[in-house]
């Protein structure tokens, strides 16, 4: 109620101004924001008057939902104010909310992460309008907030694709970039916040396969977190279970490289970007999703571990030691990882990084260190980086025990002009265990340059994006012969005033085939050389819509024959209580050796009966596995922080016209937190 004495006699902030569609003008929408506190909370009023309230965009209502293409109101808090980190909260008209660590000034922004606050919205004749409440225990900062924090604020008006923000409106610049938001001043000295936090778990479900009999199933666990000081907290985990997580999305993969799924696990999701250290894409020494799983791809427990995530003036520190139970084949296994980043200069950093796996008489590690500089002057006002890394990986009965690999890197992220240039390399002895690999005994050189201009004199494209650089070079590391080509050119892409997105790409690509791999059943691509140009339309509609649709074309070569994709969604967003969508993706690929033809679908419905009572029925086929796999869960949230849980899943054999069940399971999964 925004009607309060309160509200009423805050100091508020009106000045929003556009970054789209029109930079520079104010806001065609009359905004307002103010800030509150009590010995508890932050509180963030927010004012979103609108001339026509009936089309607002408003179509989810669940945690964690996608904002993107609704009306919303976004707020950054650099707690420490260190012009690198921060928090974001995000809610739209219906009250949903979504939130996320910031770091590296916005350079990485971890959406997985959950934090401990609320907000209650109101729809009116005036427009629409929000309180938030966070606590200060959900906050990490330093020990004298009365110097101030950073805070920034950004209004998302759907219906006209419009952009407001407080401060840091260029184009150049985003909302998550919080080296360029406003002060907050008039805290009080919080540094004496404390929190000790018990998240136990409590699993009962049943669970049937077709070699063993209906069977009840029951775990306990839990977490325990103490917030050492506002700026560090240790996490302690016993057994802990991840029942609740939905099943990956399965992948055919027609290429002779790794696939890297995403974490989904929360234990690992909270921390990930004080964890993160990377070489390039395909390759990093700290792989979260290699605990708990066996290298041929088996369950392994988790038995518990410890975790501290920290900031120390200015160091960050993160800390991670767990230890997995002996499986059939293989041993009880720990792995640690250690990061350490410095700040220095305005908004650049060093790091160090020590990634281990320890089984009995074996020891795998894999240690490194990093340097970015980075600026968002350059100039005056564009952003630039460059900087490099170096890891080193050593294995107890290597018959070579040590390998490196390294990164230098450039980059040039820009609303005109994009560029960004890196080379890469990893030595044939490089083994990063707890880590990922895409590919082995390589070099990398790697160049994109991508113009954006704003054709004003075509009034319904809202930009223009001509890429005449993409190149991805790799050659062997031994002996320097090529290894893999990517190029791709695009001639024309853009998107619309109204939303919509249309790309057309042509691609040249090369893969030297130095030992036979099979790509599908009895078909093998032979060691050769192999160059082949391919052609790709990419187009989707605004997705704030009530109906809207992605669809993707490919066709040309394929080393020595053929393939041709499409693939495309479908999404129909009913109301905010519920949308329906569905996928499908097909590939036909000819060559001399054979034939043959990938299906894929999917299907999806989420629903939410509040922002604290949500659910999704997930399923999905391919003709590889000839297998549907169902996932159907209820999350319901009694008060922020507890969860109730409720999962199913199925998965059926469909080789024949008749589907078998190949297992189902139920359960009910509780995580209640309590404070002391």
């Amino acid at each position: 109620m925004l009607t309060e004495s309160a509200w009423s006699q805050a100091q508020s902030v009106s000045n929003f101004t556009q970054r789209e569609l029109h930079v520079g003008e104010s806001a065609s929408e009359t905004t307002k924001v103010a800030v509150l506190f009590d010995d508890e909370y932050l509180y963030i009023g927010f004012w979103g008057y609108d001339r026509a309230p009936a089309e607002l965009i408003r179509n989810k209502l669940a945690r964690d939902f996608s904002f993107q293409s609704e009306d919303n109101f976004k707020v950054v808090i650099d707690t420490y104010n260190d012009d690198r980190t921060g928090f974001r909260f995000v809610t739209n008209p219906n009250g949903a909310l979504a939130d996320a660590v910031i770091s590296g000034n916005g350079q990485q922004v971890n959406g997985d992460w959950d934090g401990v606050w609320t907000v209650a919205t109101r729809v009116t004749e005036e427009g629409w309008f929000a309180e938030f409440a966070i606590p200060f225990s959900t906050l990490r900062f330093g020990p004298t907030p009365e110097a101030g924090w950073g805070i920034n604020f950004e209004r998302s008006i759907a219906r006209k694709h419009e952009s407001v923000l407080w401060q840091g409106w260029s184009r150049d610049r985003k909302l998550e970039n919080v080296s360029q938001a406003g002060s907050l001043i008039g805290l009080p000295g919080l540094s004496s916040v404390k929190l000790l936090e018990g998240k136990p778990y409590g699993v009962a479900g049943w669970q049937h396969r077709p070699v063993v009999r209906g069977e009840t199933v029951s775990d306990v666990g839990g977490d325990v977190n103490y917030l050492i000081t506002p700026t560090a907290k240790l996490t302690a985990t016993v057994n802990p279970d991840f029942g609740q997580i939905e099943s990956d999305r399965a992948q055919i993969n027609l290429t002779r490289f790794s696939i890297s799924y995403p974490e989904k696990r929360e234990f690992f999701l909270e921390g990930a970007d004080f964890f993160q250290f990377t070489l390039n894409s395909g390759s990093r020494p700290f792989y979260s999703r290699r605990i708990g799983l066996t290298e041929d791809r088996r369950p392994q427990t988790v038995l518990g571990g410890a975790r501290l995530l920290g900031k120390f003036g200015d160091a960050t520190v993160g800390a991670m030691s767990l230890q997995t139970a002996k499986t059939d084949g293989t041993p009880s296994t720990n792995f640690t990882v250690l990061r350490w980043t410095q700040d220095v200069l305005e908004e650049s950093t060093v790091g160090l990084v020590s990634v281990t796996k320890v089984q009995p008489g074996r020891v795998n590690t894999t240690y490194g260190a990093d340097l970015r500089y980075s600026t968002s002057h350059l100039m005056d006002d564009k952003n630039f980086s460059a900087g490099g890394a170096f890891a080193q990986s050593y294995t107890s009965d290597a018959g070579v025990a040590r390998g490196s690999a390294h990164r230098i890197f450039v980059s040039y992220p820009n609303d005109l002009v994009e560029f960004d240039a890196t080379w890469n390399r990893a030595g044939g002895s490089f083994n990063p265990e707890a880590g990922f690999q895409q590919r082995t005994r390589y070099q990398e050189f790697y160049a994109e340059l991508q113009i954006n201009p704003r054709p004003g004199f075509v009034p319904w494209i809202h930009k223009a994006e001509i890429k005449p650089l993409d190149v991805n070079y790799y050659i062997d590391d031994d002996t320097k012969k090529m290894q893999s080509v990517f190029m791709e050119f695009r001639p024309i892409g853009f998107s619309t005033t109204s939303g919509e997105f249309m790309e057309f790409n042509i691609q040249r690509k090369a893969e030297n085939i130095a030992q036979p791999f099979e790509i599908a059943d009895e078909i093998v691509i032979s060691p050769a050389e192999y160059w082949f140009t391919s052609y790709e339309i990419q187009a989707n509609s605004f997705s704030g819509r009530t109906f809207f649709a992605d669809a993707s074309l490919g066709w040309g070569g394929f080393y020595d024959g053929t393939r041709s994709r499409a693939d495309g969604s479908f999404t129909w967003n009913a109301d905010k209580h519920l949308s329906l969508s569905a996928d499908y993706g097909w590939d036909r690929v000819s060559l001399p050796a054979g034939t043959f033809t990938v299906r894929e679908v999917g299907g999806r419905a989420n629903f939410a009966f509040g922002p604290s009572l949500f659910g999704s029925v997930f399923g999905q086929w391919n003709n590889e596995d000839h297998e549907a796999l169902f996932n159907f869960r209820l999350n319901w949230i009694p008060k922020p922080g507890t969860d109730l849980f409720v999962i199913i899943n199925q998965g059926a054999d469909t080789w024949d016209s008749r589907w078998k069940s190949t297992g189902t399971t139920m359960a009910t999964k509780l995580i209640w937190r309590l404070t002391f």
